[in-house]
């Protein structure tokens, strides 16, 4: 009777705690592409950048000039406000709080900085990604 319990234990505990392991896995997913973005981004490479991004009419980004609507355009947008790599600096950031809403959305919190000889620029950012098929990808930007 008492491994019949453990088990039927062990059975519930699994069943509370698998949710966690799956957002600890796509939390870190998360994680590993907005990383790659910034290895993008110090190398000069937009393009390679926007991989992170939704390539998508849909996808919004908000900046100091107000919202950019899909993908072309916010890509365009990076290229014209970053036009060389001197511009474009050197990106870091870091993830304040990584925000698991459900299996399918997530919400980041972040800074980020650009260390630049035409002076520095910083701020702060918040991110609505989704997953689409298995990967992340952020398809609403907001960043100040």
């Amino acid at each position: 009777m008492l491994s019949r319990t453990k088990w039927l234990f062990t059975l519930i505990l699994g069943f509370f705690f698998l949710p966690s392991f799956a957002q600890t896995r796509d939390e870190q997913a998360i994680r590993r592409m907005l990383a790659a973005q910034i290895v993008q981004w110090n190398h000069g490479n937009p393009a390679g950048y926007m991989k992170g991004y939704w390539q998508n009419d849909s996808l919004v980004f908000i900046g100091k000039s107000g919202p950019t609507y899909g993908f072309d355009s916010t890509l365009a947008h990076y290229r014209n406000a970053y036009p060389s790599v001197e511009k474009m600096g050197k990106l870091q950031s870091g993830i304040i709080r990584v925000r698991m809403l459900s299996s399918k959305y997530a919400y980041v919190i972040g800074r980020w900085q650009l260390v630049r000889k035409a002076g520095n620029l910083a701020g702060y950012y918040t991110l609505l990604l989704e997953k689409m098929k298995g990967a992340w990808v952020i398809i609403e930007d907001h960043s100040s």
